[in-house]
């Protein structure tokens, strides 16, 4: 989601960031989140970009914040109008908590163990899904797809782990945990993460009919709701995809 307050011409190639309008020491903090070109502080936006930095840890004024608008407009801090600054610091305000996401290596191996899972759902007949949740770096909860084998509507991969995990821990808010799943969350399940407090969400494969993390819907950027949850994807997207479409293939060419 753009967060700029400016519609930006489309660059032709990877304009580096340079100092000015950023300082240097930001220049690096970028790099260690991932942006470093101008193209790329565009597509992450900057209020995001922002709040991803403090998040970090990060010395994250309002000064830095209007020198990252100039930086993805190509122009100097000082050229900010004060309605630009204004428009600005209202995202800024009406914008979720943001939390850094997991690691790469974090995000594959408990995605792989999510897809092992959504294997075991295939093989009862079920929707390819499967879920983990973390906490402190272990595994509390488990699920996978049964609404079919339980005759439980409710019986999603996610909804399976957070009852495993809440189990776990006696408790059903599951703070500092993270929930990963191989298909972006639906309305049922993005509810009962936000109801749990879970920490972070980190899917895999988008779910265009009924993905209520930002393909259909997203509850999860809901400023109504009074839990955030920070939400993550695209890390073996393409796996689950072709899990999920190899399932239904399978099921084609046995009703043919």
């Amino acid at each position: 989601m753009a967060t700029s307050v400016k519609s930006f011409p489309k660059l032709r190639h990877h304009v580096p960031l340079s100092s000015p309008p950023l300082p240097p020491a930001a220049i690096d903090w970028l790099r260690d989140i991932g942006i470093r070109s101008q193209a790329d502080l565009r597509q992450r936006g900057v209020v995001l970009a922002f709040l991803q930095l403090k998040a970090s840890g990060k010395t994250a004024t309002r000064r830095l914040l209007f020198a990252l608008e100039a930086a993805a407009r190509g122009a100097h801090w000082n050229t900010l109008s004060e309605d630009d600054k204004q428009a600005l610091q209202r995202q800024l305000a009406a914008h979720p908590p943001v939390a850094l996401p997991p690691s790469a290596e974090e995000q594959q191996d408990y995605l792989i163990e999510a897809m092992r899972l959504a294997d075991l759902a295939a093989g009862e007949g079920e929707v390819p899904v499967g879920a983990v949740v973390v906490k402190n770096g272990a595994i509390i909860g488990r699920g996978y797809n049964q609404p079919i084998g339980r005759r439980d509507p409710s019986a999603h991969a996610e909804m399976q782990a957070l009852r495993a995990a809440a189990q776990t821990l006696g408790n059903y808010r599951l703070d500092g945990c993270d929930l990963y799943v191989t298909l972006e969350p639906c309305p049922m399940c993005a509810g009962a993460i936000l109801h749990a407090r879970v920490a972070r969400v980190i899917y895999a494969a988008a779910d265009a009919k009924t993905g209520a993390a930002g393909s259909v819907a997203n509850l999860f950027a809901e400023p109504r709701l009074n839990h955030h949850t920070a939400v993550f994807s695209g890390t073996l997207a393409d796996r689950c995809a072709a899990q999920l479409s190899a399932f239904f293939r399978q099921k084609r060419d046995r009703h043919d």
